[in-house]
């Protein structure tokens, strides 16, 4: 009897792994768009940047809110989650936005049809709804004007930019886009022919006493009740 040894049992093969797994997706699709017109070049006058917003004021849904160029302490910031110091930045110096102007920025500086460094936006809703937070939702227009100063000339140089996005997208805001972007050049071009004026109180005296002088350019009117600019040509408004 001590001769025959038991066989060991024949282990059964393991399953094999099956080619198909029952499995729940999930996904985010975003997608953001933007148009830019070409820049218009407005005459340099006292005031000129302050009325920026106004060219918008009849194309806007909204009121007009304006962001100016970020600071030099925000000079990294970007709307990177991936970057949380980059993306800290970016919240903080944008926080006291309204959500309308909040979301423009976002959009043109994710696609980079908005250099936060140097452009001047006065932007708002241009097309489209907001949802009960005052969010745009991800068809409608945001967007506006954006300009910066031409260090060569001195000029204004003014461009329409609009955007839009987020979470879904629609066939029809390309071309809804294009209109309004349409809208925005037609107020900018206008906005260029007007002859620039210069109102009696922004005419500072001559120290020299060789007349008033000219808030344009500096040079000096020669009298007191000049109506033009001897070197430049601006009008100067009288009361």
């Amino acid at each position: 009897m001590g001769l025959f040894k038991k066989k060991k049992p024949v282990e059964a093969p393991p399953e094999p792994e099956p080619e198909v797994v029952d499995a729940a997706d999930y996904s985010v699709r975003l997608a953001y768009g933007a148009k830019s017109s070409e820049g218009v070049r407005l005459a340099a006058a006292p005031g000129l940047l302050e009325s920026v917003p106004g060219i918008i004021a009849g194309v806007a849904l909204t009121p007009v809110e304006v962001v100016q160029p970020r600071t030099v302490d925000f000079a990294q910031a970007s709307p990177d989650l991936e970057r949380p110091s980059e993306a800290l930045q970016w919240v903080s110096a944008n926080s006291e936005l309204g959500p309308v102007a909040r979301h423009a920025v976002l959009v043109l500086e994710t696609v980079e049809a908005l250099d936060p460094a140097f452009d001047t936006l006065a932007c708002g809703l241009l097309a489209g709804e907001v949802d009960t937070a005052g969010y745009p939702r991800f068809d409608a227009v945001v967007g506006g004007v954006a300009a910066h100063w031409d260090e060569a000339t001195g000029d204004l140089i003014a461009r329409g930019v609009v955007g839009w996005g987020g979470r879904g997208i629609r066939g029809d805001t390309d071309r809804v886009a294009s209109r309004v972007l349409a809208a925005i050049v037609t107020s900018l071009r206008a906005a260029a022919t007007v002859v620039p004026r210069i109102t009696e109180e922004a005419v500072v005296p001559s120290r020299a006493g060789g007349g008033l002088v000219c808030p344009s350019c500096g040079y000096s009117a020669g009298r007191e009740r000049a109506f033009y600019c001897p070197k430049c040509g601006m009008r100067l408004l009288r009361a």
